[in-house]
C-alpha cells in the first residue's frame, strides 16, 4: 500500500489517502483509520484488508496537497557518512571517516510536506542536498537483532536531509543544529509499506538539481544496512511507531566542490518504487 497525508484547497483538515497510480481516495470513512498515520502503524496489518478495499471519494493527486506522510513523528535521526564513495568524498573534503555507526538528530520541527519550500537562511550561503531512504518504524522495539529488524519496518519514504555545511561542520561540535534547520527535512510522497518493497537494499535512488543529475546510486552501497542500523540504535533507546531513519546519502553532494544550493534552484529526489520529492529554494529568515 502507498498511504498519503494530504488535505483538499477548500478545507485544509489533514486526511489520511490511498495512493493508486495518479490518484488518491479518502479512508476517511474506514473505521480504525482516522486522520494520524503515526497512530495506526501498529495496527496497519489488521487495517490492510480494510485499506485497500476502501472506496471513499477518489481525488486527482493534482487537485490536492500532500503533507509530510508521518505527524508528530517523536525521533528523526540520520546516520552519518553511510555510503562508501560519499565517505571517500567526505574523507577528501577533510572530514575522517568513522568508524562505527555515527547518529545524530535532526529536531522533527524540520520536517516539511514533499513538495514543500526549502528555507536558505541568510546566515549561509552553503545550503546542501542529500537524498536518503527513509525507514518508518511501525512498533515499539527494543534489543532488535538484525535478523529480526525487517519486521518493525512499516515502510519507507524519500528524504532529503538538507544539510546547512557551514553550522554542521563549523559552527557547532554535533551534527544536530546543521541538520535542523526549520524546513531542511522534507519528506515523502507517501508510506510504501514494506510487503510492497521485495529488497530495500536494492532500490535506485537519484537526485537532481534543475534537471541535472547529482546523485545517482542504489541503496546497496550502504556501509552498515538497514537492519545493522536499527539493530544499533535499540541497544540504545526505543524506537517508537512513527520514528524515521534517514539511513545515508551517496556521493554527489554540493560540498566537495563546492556547488551549494541557491534561491530558485529545484531539487529533485527520487527512489525506485517509493515516489519522488521536488522542493523550491526559498528565500529564508
Amino acid at each position: 500500500m502507498k498511504i498519503a497525508r494530504f488535505h483538499l484547497p477548500s478545507d485544509e483538515r489533514s486526511r489520511l489517502g490511498r495512493v493508486d497510480g495518479d490518484h488518491i481516495t479518502d479512508l476517511s470513512a474506514v473505521p480504525g483509520v482516522g486522520s494520524s498515520l503515526r497512530e495506526i502503524l501498529p495496527h496497519l496489518p489488521d487495517l490492510k484488508v480494510a485499506i485497500e478495499a476502501a472506496e471513499g471519494t477518489t481525488y486527482p493527486l493534482n487537485d490536492v496537497t500532500l503533507e509530510p506522510p508521518i505527524d508528530s513523528p517523536q525521533k528523526y535521526l540520520g546516520i552519518g557518512m553511510n555510503y562508501r564513495e560519499h565517505a571517500e568524498e567526505a574523507r577528501q573534503a577533510g572530514i575522517p571517516i568513522p568508524t562505527s555507526q555515527m547518529w545524530f538528530n535532526k529536531q522533527v520541527s524540520c520536517i516539511v510536506g514533499p513538495y514543500d519550500g526549502i528555507e536558505k537562511p541568510s546566515l549561509s550561503d552553503e545550503l546542501d542536498y542529500e537524498i536518503e531512504l527513509g525507514v518508518v518504524i511501525g512498533q515499539q522495539c527494543k534489543n532488535v537483532s538484525v535478523e529480526d529488524a525487517r519486521s518493525v519496518i512499516a515502510g519507507y519514504l524519500v528524504a532529503n536531509d538538507v544539510s546547512v555545511r557551514d553550522w554542521l561542520q563549523k559552527k557547532s561540535p554535533t551534527f544536530t543544529l546543521g541538520k535542523s534547520f526549520d524546513t531542511h527535512g522534507p519528506i515523502g510522497p507517501w508510506l510504501t509499506t514494506d510487503d510492497e518493497i521485495d529488497d530495500p537494499l536494492a532500490l535506485h535512488m537519484r537526485l537532481t538539481v534543475n534537471g541535472e543529475v547529482r546523485q545517482d546510486f542504489t541503496t546497496g552501497d550502504m556501509i552498515y544496512d538497514i537492519y545493522e542500523q536499527i539493530a544499533y540504535l535499540t541497544q540504545v533507546m526505543t524506537l517508537m511507531p512513527g520514528d524515521i531513519l534517514a539511513t545515508g546519502t551517496p556521493a554527489g553532494i554540493g560540498a566537495p566542490t563546492g556547488r551549494f544550493l541557491k534561491v530558485g534552484d529545484v531539487v529533485r529526489g527520487e527512489i525506485e518504487h517509493l515516489g519522488a520529492i521536488e522542493n523550491v529554494v526559498v528565500e529564508g529568515a
